[in-house]
């Protein structure tokens, strides 16, 4: 089973005539994800390779019935963009756009929250989510999945979630439906968000959990994990040898004091009872072993 998405997901996307959105549609389209409409304010009545453009989410909505939205739009645009799909009436929200300012973010994911608390949003600066076999409404290679579960898996890191996903594909471990969360300071589904949903999912029996330096989710999510969770999590924390004091890559993986370290975040997690790689490739390896297990 999967969780958020599946076979019956049917997906607008905004900014589907600008290079980005178009390559990834198609893309999302061909793997059999129901791409069924686009926006691009003032192209309405054109389209892409068959998919029909609208000038505004409400017009998608209502004519397609379309109940998932993925965002391909200029950062400073992106805001506005959740706005709209949010208020369209879709359930599903992924924004892949990076670079959003972290003002901006907080005041949208706060009024989707809000204004919208059943309504999923995913992302900004994500890869977006994948139920191998179901639908593809991102950005990762459904080539490297393999359908059927039992791992469902939730990861901060984009290019890390494709290496974990392909390592377990590559010992023959499916996946239900594999989520980048992203790894920007305010994103619209956490950690914690995800592993009750796979928690619930009949189908998920075991997780995989990647983490970055950076902020205190992971922590967070061990507590959850320690007090909530009967299903085994294999968990790897990106930033083991970054160099202390030092801020590395993107805007979320930033180190206050000994919050936050890959140190303080293996730490938390082994105590709550997950088995953590000390390298993305341990990632198979140990859940192959804990599925033998169970």
């Amino acid at each position: 089973m999967a969780i958020i998405i599946d076979e019956n997901t049917r997906v607008v996307v905004q900014g589907l005539t600008g290079r980005e959105g178009r390559f990834h549609a198609l893309r999302n389209r061909e793997y059999g994800t129901k791409v069924v409409a686009g926006v691009t304010p003032g192209k309405g009545g054109t389209d892409v390779e068959g998919i029909p453009v609208f000038d505004t989410m409400v017009d998608a909505v209502e004519g397609t019935g379309a109940n998932a939205s993925i965002i391909f739009v200029p950062a400073r645009f992106a805001g506005d963009a959740v706005y709209e799909a949010a208020d369209s009436g879709v359930g599903v929200i992924v924004c892949i756009t990076e670079g959003v300012p972290a003002h901006d973010e907080a005041r949208f994911v706060n009024y989707v929250r809000r204004a919208y608390p059943d309504t999923v949003l995913i992302g900004p600066n994500c890869p977006g989510l994948i139920s191998p076999g179901k639908s593809n409404i991102g950005i990762m290679p459904g080539e490297i999945t393999l359908p059927g579960g039992p791992v469902g898996l939730v990861s901060r890191s984009g290019t890390l979630t494709y290496q974990a996903v392909h390592e377990l594909t590559q010992r023959g471990i499916g996946q239900t439906t594999c989520v980048g969360i992203g790894g920007d300071p305010v994103p619209g589904t956490g950690f914690i968000d995800c592993l009750s949903r796979f928690e619930a999912d009949p189908d998920t029996r075991a997780c995989v959990m990647i983490g970055e330096i950076g902020g205190s989710d992971e922590e967070t999510a061990a507590a959850f994990i320690a007090s909530e969770m009967t299903k085994p999590v294999v968990a790897y924390v990106a930033g083991v040898t970054a160099p202390p004091g030092k801020k590395m890559g993107h805007a979320g993986a930033i180190v206050s004091g000994s919050k936050g370290t890959a140190a303080a975040k293996i730490e938390a997690l082994e105590k709550a009872g997950c088995r953590v790689g000390r390298n993305p490739s341990e990632i198979g390896e140990l859940m192959a072993e804990v599925l033998k297990s169970i």
